[in-house]
């Protein structure tokens, strides 16, 4: 079979550990405390966190249980963060995991073997082991993501495919982590900031990026909201830009049934304007922050996936 980089990663049961997966999961980040070689040299393929087993066991104990495993796809390659971003950071005004990668949910699998009878090797599955005793530092391993992905329901030729698109995976939120240690949350969309005073000021922190970009490049900018957020024009051009803005990672944003179709449309020229790894303090000052630009943007079917639907009703 042909194999993948994966990295193995092994997130503790505790309150703070279980609210920090489900922070990961909405921002599509993970982060790790300390710096390991490969992330200077490797970006992986996939991520693989797995949790619900102790890794304080022997080998041969380890491999007799079962965990959940949360399957993503690596989007962006481990980069050192500069701004707090999961809750204990935010908590203690620090960074605690400037290591940090951008990640894409694929599926989430409950109750996997860890032995022989698993989708892991037993490599991989030692990884996530050891990943445990060591702070949740990653490892990372060489495996076929077949198994895990045909585990998962995803219709993947991965020797053939090398890649896995995301309309053909059912993904997952942080409603997924689940047990008694896992912190209750309100259902809300990926990337969700819940104090809207936070969001308000990332959101204008990226916008303002925005337009100081557009404006040193001789555009007169509009600021609009909707349909679009800014209306960018020159004499005889006119360029419409979607603008978002996170603490995570560059991995993905949320966009509107009308944003696709805008985006698309033959008669509009859009850009994608993106600022990941906003800082923010406690009085919602904002600063820093590192650019994505795509123009003339046109969202690819495979790298969308429906959250919504809209449901005709049955007539009587």
């Amino acid at each position: 079979m042909e194999t993948a980089k994966f990295v193995m990663v092994h997130v503790g049961q505790k309150v703070g550990q279980q609210r920090n997966l489900q922070h990961g999961i909405e921002t599509r980040s993970w982060g790790f405390p300390i710096h390991k070689p490969w992330y200077d040299e490797v970006k992986p393929d996939f991520a693989v966190l797995v949790t619900g087993a102790s890794p304080r066991v022997q080998f041969d104990e380890w491999v007799k249980g079962s965990a959940t495993v949360y399957l993503f796809a690596v989007q962006a390659a481990v980069y050192k963060g500069s701004a707090p971003h999961w809750p204990d950071e935010e908590a203690q005004g620090e960074i605690l995991y400037p290591y940090r990668m951008g990640l894409t949910p694929l599926a989430v699998i409950e109750n996997v073997p860890l032995g022989e009878d698993g989708p892991l090797t037993l490599d991989a599955s030692d990884a996530a082991r050891c990943s445990g005793t060591e702070r949740g530092v990653g490892r990372l391993v060489d495996m076929s993501p077949q198994p895990l992905l045909d585990l998962a329901g995803i219709s993947v030729d991965w020797a053939s495919a090398r890649t896995v698109p995301l309309n053909k995976t059912p993904g997952f939120t942080a409603e997924a982590v689940k047990g008694e240690t896992a912190p209750k949350r309100k259902r809300r969309g990926a990337g969700w900031v819940s104090d809207p005073k936070k969001r308000k000021a990332i959101e204008e922190h990226a916008e303002n990026l925005a337009i100081a970009h557009y404006t040193n490049e001789g555009w007169e900018v509009e600021k609009l909201g909707k349909p679009y957020d800014l209306r960018c024009t020159q004499p005889d051009k006119e360029r419409h830009v979607e603008v978002k803005g996170t603490t995570g990672a560059p991995t993905s944003v949320e966009l509107t049934i009308n944003e696709i179709n805008h985006a698309r449309s033959a008669e509009n020229t859009v850009d994608l304007y993106v600022v990941s790894d906003i800082r923010i303090a406690q009085d919602y000052t904002t600063s820093g922050g590192n650019v994505l630009h795509l123009t003339d943007w046109e969202p690819a079917e495979e790298d969308l996936r429906p959250r919504k639907f809209e449901y005709r009703l049955p007539q009587k």
